[in-house]
């Protein structure tokens, strides 16, 4: 049996499924549940983002999720 722990909130993961129960963006690994956190928390910020652009939208969920592992959960921001 393998364990993975979020970075975010640090709860145990039993047997991960990549891209389904557990996710890695850039250095970071984070659960499913904090992965759904983070969409929200940026969704808003995204859509009213004009001209999109993938460098700003790495940066900022990056920024996001950064902030998330300091503080032990992702903000939501609504």
């Amino acid at each position: 049996m393998e364990v993975n722990y979020c970075d975010v909130c640090k709860k145990a993961v039993e047997n991960p499924i990549p891209t389904r129960t557990f996710f890695r963006v850039a250095d970071i690994d984070i659960c499913e549940s904090c992965k759904d956190d983070l969409d929200v928390a940026i969704k808003h910020t995204v859509r009213g983002k004009q001209p999109f652009d993938f460098g700003w939208y790495d940066e900022y969920s990056m920024k996001v999720l950064r902030e998330g592992v300091q503080k032990g959960k992702i903000l939501l921001k609504r």
